[in-house]
Parts: C-alpha cells; sequence; structure tokens
C-alpha cells in the first residue's frame, strides 16, 4: 500500500495540483497531511481533488476553522498530534517536531515512523526502532517542492521532488 506524506502546502495550489495529481496517477488512497495548509479554501481544495482519506493535523500557520472541517468527510483531523495504523504500521505525526512527545504518549505500542513538518526541509533519521521523517514541503518555499511516499509492505519511504515529476 501506498501512502503520501505532505507538509506546508502554504496555500500553493499549483504545486499541491502537482502532488494530487500524481497522487491520483499512482492509485493512493490514504495521505498524511503535517499541517500548514494554511486557509479553508486551500483545505476544501485538497479534500475535494483527494479520492481517498486524508489524516490531518494542525500547523502553526492554519487559517482555517474547526467548523471548515466538519463539512469535509474524507478529513480525520487529530488536533496537533496524531497516531494511525496503516498497512500494518504504526505511524505518528505532529506539525512541529517539538510536538513528537505528544505522539508517543497517545499509545503505547511502538511507532514505525513519526512524520512532522514545519522546517520546510526534508529529513530522515532512525531513533531505536522508529524512523522520524519530514517529507520537505509542497509550498516551495525556503527548499524545493517535494513529498514523500511510504510503501507500507517494504517499509520504503521515498521522497518526490516536484519539479522531477
Amino acid at each position: 500500500m501506498l501512502v503520501a506524506i505532505i507538509s506546508d502546502i502554504h496555500d500553493n495550489l499549483l504545486n499541491l495540483t502537482k502532488c494530487l495529481d500524481w497522487c491520483k496517477d499512482h492509485k493512493i488512497k490514504e495521505m498524511i497531511c503535517c499541517g500548514d495548509v494554511c486557509d479553508a479554501d486551500t483545505l476544501k481544495f485538497l479534500a475535494n481533488n483527494f479520492a481517498g482519506k486524508i489524516y490531518l493535523v494542525e500547523g502553526n500557520g492554519e487559517t482555517f476553522s474547526e467548523t471548515d472541517l466538519k463539512t469535509l468527510k474524507n478529513i480525520k483531523y487529530y488536533g496537533l498530534a496524531g497516531n494511525k495504523k496503516i498497512g500494518g504500521l504504526n505511524l505518528g505525526f505532529c506539525h512541529q517536531h517539538k510536538d513528537i512527545k505528544k505522539i508517543t504518549n497517545i499509545g503505547s505500542q511502538a511507532l514505525d515512523f513519526i512524520f512532522f513538518g514545519h522546517s520546510h526541509k526534508p529529513w530522515l533519521e532512525k531513533q531505536g526502532p522508529t524512523f522520524l521523517a519530514n517529507p520537505g514541503n509542497i509550498s516551495g518555499t525556503f527548499f524545493q517542492a517535494t513529498f514523500a511516499v511510504l510503501e507500507t509492505d517494504y517499509k520504503k519511504l521515498d521522497l518526490k521532488i516536484l519539479a522531477h515529476l
């Protein structure tokens, strides 16, 4: 199973469209968004243009409200931190690295991956049995526009650079 991991859209609909088109072409049905979608229009665009389920955490730059989320049936909102079992892997996610402790307090099971955003810089590190990963940013701010794709069957994470798609 393939899972897309995105972060830091910052209302860049052009780059978001490119990412979503790639996800559609590769039949991705689940997505983790590590926050900073930003406004309600971008949130609705994301929900309306991704056919699968979106697991979303709050970024520090959001201007949408929880009321905006109520009509978007394919988005599950977790607040600052969440975790979800997908394809047999235990996944945690938040926006800022400092919120990782909130993830580890959510459940007692060991996590295979913890995803976070905020810095816009793609990053991967293994701490014990858990991989910590930042998919970079969709907006293309400070660093190239990127997102990650997790292949759950092989526990393999790939970075996708939008300029190379």
